[in-house]
């Protein structure tokens, strides 16, 4: 299954048969080896559509030989009119993300998606969720949602929120560790550094499990005091591995000035809507958390459900790119077509990628999958809650 990325004005996405009809302005089909695709803009040039695979390295490479069709070698029909359309069969489509406004939709496409359980995820220009589209069919799971609920006003809820905290720290420290090794010996003392702030980290998931509260509303000012002071420890670390050109100083949510938060505030877009799918499909109520202060319109169990994914998937890839020297740029405050575009190849590239969870090999946005699962069940009463540990 893959996933359509749409990051340009003037686009039409519709429905033809069993297929998705993508139209103008001047799309590309883009293959990542092994995982998913993405619909982007070529630019204003008069160049046809084109196909090239992404392989893990980063390194693009002429396509595999595709299935012939009545239109070109590469499946792609020819222009209609003054705009470039591509297709490809609903089946192969596993999500849709919209991060431009001026994105029509057909009524049909919508319909057809919501009965395949392919969502519609709409982003801003910088990357924040901000509406998604999928059938309630899909996830009437009346049981889970009570439970969930209940869970906020007895231990259940703290448990989750704690093992969040831990589990979040535990894959900071982990990230520090699994960059600061090519630093033991091209730069000792930030070796050095970087191993002294992740054994900092492991003390703030020491003090984590002394929170002993009977409900959340109790224990939430506690957690975020040992949250946010493993924040500061761990962006220290981080800007120890990128470099002093990129004006990288500390972490800011909104409104960043830089390519590297706003590299990561783009590419934690892309993990919210992955996240809030598997919660959605696992039937769990997306604005009903635990640590996260509910509020209108603030999804806060997607919030706590990103914490355990936020360094192995979206820091990990970004610092990588970094290191990669991939050009990250912003303009008016906002990544450029092209860093938007090597950000979500690198985000989706790393989602596809493979980890040990539990035993087994599995693609890093299955696990996210397995977790919510695992989370509803933890809620109905079926065991612990075990966060994704990052594996350094």
């Amino acid at each position: 299954m893959n996933s359509v990325i749409i990051s340009d004005y003037g686009v039409m996405l519709a429905k033809t048969g069993e297929r998705l009809v993508i139209r103008g302005p001047k799309p590309r089909l883009e293959l990542i080896e092994g995982g998913p695709q993405l619909f982007l803009p070529l630019g204003v040039d008069n160049k046809r559509p084109t196909l090239t695979v992404v392989t893990s390295d980063g390194v693009k490479t002429p396509p595999p030989p595709l299935r012939r069709t009545a239109t070109d070698a590469n499946g792609v029909k020819p222009p209609k009119k003054s705009a470039d359309e591509i297709e490809m069969p609903l089946f192969r489509v596993g999500e849709i993300i919209i991060g431009s406004p001026g994105v029509a939709l057909s009524a049909d496409l919508v319909e057809a998606c919501c009965e395949r359980g392919i969502r519609i995820s709409f982003l801003t220009r910088s990357g924040k969720p901000y509406a998604m589209l999928s059938s309630p069919m899909l996830t009437a799971t009346v049981i889970t949602r009570r439970e969930q609920l209940a869970a906020y006003n007895d231990s259940r809820g703290v448990e989750l929120a704690k093992a969040i905290v831990r589990g979040k720290l535990g894959n900071q420290a982990s990230l520090l560790k699994y960059f600061g090794k090519y630093l033991k010996e091209s730069n000792p003392p930030a070796f050095d550094e970087l191993t002294a702030l992740a054994k900092s980290l492991a003390k703030g998931r020491n003090d984590t499990a002394r929170v002993n509260e009977p409900n959340i509303d109790a224990a939430r000012e506690a957690l975020l005091s040992i949250e946010g002071l493993a924040g500061r420890t761990y962006w220290k670390g981080v800007r120890l591995l990128i470099p002093e050109i990129f004006g990288f100083n500390s972490r800011e949510h909104r409104g960043a000035p830089d390519p590297v938060n706003s590299a990561l505030n783009y590419g934690y877009g892309i993990l919210y809507t992955q996240v809030w799918g598997a919660i959605m499909n696992a039937g769990l109520e997306p604005f009903a958390g635990f640590l996260h202060v509910d509020r209108p319109g603030k999804p806060s169990l997607v919030l706590d459900m990103v914490e355990e994914f936020r360094q192995p998937v979206v820091d990990r890839a970004v610092i990588a790119a970094i290191g990669r020297g991939a050009a990250i740029e912003t303009r008016e405050g906002m990544l450029t077509d092209d860093s938007r575009r090597s950000i979500s190849s690198a985000v989706l590239e790393r989602m596809e990628g493979e980890v040990n969870f539990r035993g087994r090999r599995y693609k890093l946005k299955s696990v996210i999958q397995i977790q919510a699962r695992n989370l509803a069940s933890f809620l109905r009463g079926g065991g612990s809650y075990h966060t994704f540990a990052f594996k350094w």
